[in-house]
């Protein structure tokens, strides 16, 4: 199997790792960190260096995901995707044996899809998103890069999510609409109408 070395030690990274363990394509070699991060192994893999090393890393390995999670900003796994592109890293996309893609489906390096996600016919998914465990994207519905769509979202069909958008734990999109690039939905947000670029929608308490 091929070596792959993760870049970001934390929640996230736990998850991704488990979804690697059960994919069975890749072997670990370890997990890179920023230097004022914890130091400690995660779930068993060594830090084997941080951002300055990634270089000497890539050269060595030459496998890479991006395991940094995505909270209302996508900046520092666009940053991570930039440099790992200048370094010729072979961005690998990583698909949980229990979430199902259809075959007229497509999706893009750097991708992860864990566990209990569905991506239906004729989706398609742009580089370094990350679609969390239990979403639905249906039918037609393009996501472009850098997205996080979290536990739970339903994406109806023909939806269309711009660069760099974050949609929380159990939101729902109606079929058709568009989601401007940057936006934030907030988790259990039901959203009917397109929304503008940036928007943040979330729940006022």
């Amino acid at each position: 199997m091929n070596s792959l070395i993760l870049v970001g030690g934390g929640g996230h990274c736990r998850s991704c790792i488990d979804v690697i363990e059960a994919e069975d394509r890749y072997t670990i070699r370890g997990v890179v960190q920023p230097v004022d991060g914890d130091s400690s192994m995660v779930i068993g893999y060594p830090i084997i260096g941080s951002d300055t090393d990634l270089p000497d890393l890539i050269d060595k390995y030459s496998h890479a995901l991006i395991t940094v999670g995505q909270i209302k900003t996508p900046a520092t796994r666009i940053r991570l995707y930039r440099l790992l592109k200048s370094l010729n890293a072979c961005l690998i996309k990583v698909v949980s044996p229990k979430a199902y893609i259809s075959a007229h489906a497509s999706l893009e390096e750097g991708c992860i899809v864990m566990h209990g996600a569905v991506i239906n016919a004729g989706a398609t998914i742009a580089e370094n998103c990350i679609i969390n465990t239990q979403a639905l994207v249906e039918h037609d519905t393009i996501i472009e890069a850098h997205c996080h769509v979290s536990t739970g979202a339903l994406i109806n069909g023909g939806v269309v999510i711009r660069e760099g958008c974050f949609l929380g734990s159990g939101s729902v999109l109606r079929e058709g609409i568009e989601i401007g690039p940057g936006a934030v939905i907030g988790a259990g947000q039901i959203v009917l109408n397109d929304v503008p670029e940036g928007t943040v929608l979330r729940s006022v308490l």
